[in-house]
């Protein structure tokens, strides 16, 4: 959500900047603007309403704002609606918002997060003399620094400091200082921002692909930290003022994972990844054809004295979560419950001490995800993170960390990351019933050589995207959808349909088979697609037939299905089949049609796949 950009160097700044936001349009937004200083005079602002290339037209691509320090946004929307108005960067003068060219500020800065608190700091401020030309949160909190800064006479370091104790919500903030001309001053609680330098010059972004042109030297900021970003030069300080010294992440994946490859789409793109994405996670835990987590911290002595379960989780990450949920359940024999993060981290937490949390996210950096997590910590409970990206927040702060090697995965609709995150859940199931003694040298052998196969058949189910793309054009106008599945293949259908609603705006819904008859069925009507999804030999005959409950009054039935004994083309006017696997890992096979689906019916309605409406890729805000 809302996507931060920052240079001060010796070349011309707002080229740059318009770079750096072009790499984190997949977080959403619906403005975008540039701040940018040249040498001691004023700051010239230009913002832009829709998409970032109303900007780059405003200023020739940045040729026509001159310059070598500057901050760039991209805005969505919390705060009040999307105008030129409530665009960022924000002053801590009266200008207007909507004013483009030279803005005499003091303090001129650009925000991501949500400030809770900022009604009643905005009636303090209006107090003081100040006048708000905004709706946004964001001016609140830039004026506030400059209130400290002036009512205090203190540099900006302690100015920002003063402001972190006072506001309550979550922020990155970069802001440039009238009498610090060359410098960027930033600042960070619960939302990303990392930092990096090469050849004399500073950069600053929300995410690494923005960077990734000019530099893989990199720095993550703590939480409740500032910056003072000089051309070539970083000084981090803690919330008392003094300086610390910070570690240097060094970035290996090129800047080549973050581009198209070719594809039409990132999406497309990744969705061909996942076999590479859940090869390289199993490869980073599997050696010698035996797993082994102690990485990640849970050696066998952890595992035997796990006592239950917590996946807690977001999205998609929630819905990998159900499905390891089931697996361990079955193959280790541990209860386990799977909780939204949103709901878990306000709920009163009965958790056993020997418990193990385990905490999905693809970022590391998602809101309510990181919020359950140092819930969990304060209870004393054992904390595992699982996550895609190095060095994010929730990687530092989980006690063990287990990282999915999805790569950068751009698009806003996960495919690869939660493949990786299925990965990753597989190797802890089999560990966990190992070290349990709940199944034999012989049963963890087969189970390894079932997972280091996925790969490979993620690969053939891939084959079936012309058939699913014919399919696709033929419901692209479909109003209603019901994905149905029992056990492992509800869960499943649940990311299915997620996929199909977020990115083709299909209202669809995932039902447990066995729950149609509970109501559901009265929204059956002649010409719905019913989707099965029919992988658990046990209890496919039953969700079969709650199938043709539905064709009976009047629905068309797709089954995505197994090759193998089970004939279910006789029941369904349409099926898809994928690769057998063993029926605990078949999961990661039978989404791949379901990926492909939700791709092509919103490829048939010329919709945006990567960038849904409403939608950001990284969820930093409650």
């Amino acid at each position: 959500m809302c996507g931060i950009v920052g240079f001060t160097g010796r070349q011309q700044a707002a080229p740059v900047l318009l770079n750096g936001l072009s790499k984190l349009e997949y977080r959403g937004y619906d403005s975008a603007g540039l701040a940018v200083r040249d040498g001691e005079s004023l700051a010239e602002v230009v913002k832009a309403t829709g998409k970032l290339r109303n900007l780059a037209q405003k200023i020739d691509d940045g040729k026509a704002l001159p310059g070598t320090c500057g901050i760039g946004h991209t805005r969505w929307a919390t705060h009040g609606e999307p105008s030129q108005n409530n665009a960022h960067p924000h002053v801590s003068g009266n200008a207007l918002g909507s004013a483009s060219g030279p803005v005499e500020s003091d303090v001129v800065g650009v925000h991501n997060g949500i400030i809770e608190n900022y009604e009643e700091l905005k009636a303090k401020l209006i107090g003081n003399g100040y006048t708000f030309y905004s709706s946004t949160d964001t001016e609140v909190a830039i004026k506030l620094v400059d209130y400290y800064y002036k009512k205090y006479q203190i540099g900006p370091i302690d100015a920002i400091n003063r402001m972190m104790v006072r506001v309550r919500g979550s922020y990155a903030l970069a802001l440039m200082f009238k009498d610090y001309p060359g410098e960027i001053y930033a600042a960070r609680k619960d939302s990303p921002m990392v930092i990096g330098t090469a050849d004399g010059e500073s950069f600053l972004a929300s995410d690494v692909p923005a960077l990734l042109k000019y530099t893989r030297d990199i720095y993550y900021i703590e939480n409740l930290q500032s910056v003072r970003i000089l051309p070539g030069e970083l000084h981090f300080f803690d919330l008392n003022g003094d300086e610390v010294q910070m570690e240097k992440t060094h970035i290996t994946w090129d800047a080549e994972a973050a581009e198209k490859g070719g594809y039409e789409h990132f999406m497309m793109k990744e969705i061909h990844e996942q076999p590479k994405a859940v090869r390289d996670t199993l490869n980073s835990v599997i050696r010698d054809g035996k797993i082994d987590l102690s990485a990640a911290g849970l050696t066998k002595e952890v595992l035997e004295g796990i006592s239950e379960v917590r996946i807690v989780a977001c999205g998609s990450a929630w819905h990998a979560g159900i499905v390891g949920q089931y697996v361990i359940e079955d193959l280790a024999e541990v209860p386990v419950a799977t909780e939204v993060a949103s709901e878990f981290r306000y709920k009163k937490m009965l958790i056993d001490k020997d418990a193990l949390v385990i905490i999905i996210s693809q970022s590391g950096e998602t809101a309510d995800t990181l919020a359950a997590l140092r819930a969990a910590k304060e209870k004393g409970v054992r904390t595992l993170g699982i996550v895609n990206v190095v060095g994010s927040t929730i990687a530092r702060e989980a006690e063990n960390v287990m990282y999915t090697l999805a790569g950068p995965e751009i698009a806003v609709a996960t495919t690869k990351a939660y493949s990786a995150q299925l990965a990753a859940l597989y190797t802890i199931a089999v560990a966990l019933a190992e070290a349990k003694g709940k199944i034999t040298d012989s049963d963890c052998k087969y189970y390894v050589e079932e997972l280091l196969a996925l790969p490979e058949k993620i690969e053939k189910a891939l084959e079936s995207k012309e058939r699913i793309q014919w399919f696709s054009a033929k419901y692209a106008n479909a109003r209603d959808v019901f994905y149905l599945g029992r056990g492992l293949d509800y869960a499943v259908s649940l990311e299915g349909s997620l996929k199909l609603k977020e990115i083709s705006y299909v209202h669809s819904e995932a039902y447990a088979a066995g729950e149609l008859k509970h109501g559901t069925i009265s929204l059956i009507e002649d010409g719905i697609l019913v989707i099965g999804v029919l992988t658990q030999e046990e209890l496919m005959e039953k969700t079969v037939s709650n199938m043709a409950e539905c064709k009976a009054r009047g629905a068309y039935l797709l089954g995505v299905t197994t090759e193998g004994k089970y004939n279910v083309e006789d029941s369904v006017n349409f099926t898809i089949y994928v690769p057998r696997a063993d029926e605990h890992f078949v999961g990661s096979l039978a989404v791949i049609p379901l990926q492909l689906l939700g791709y092509y019916i919103s490829v048939a309605k010329g919709l945006d796949v990567d960038k849904p409406r409403n939608l950001a890729k990284s969820v930093t805000v409650e």
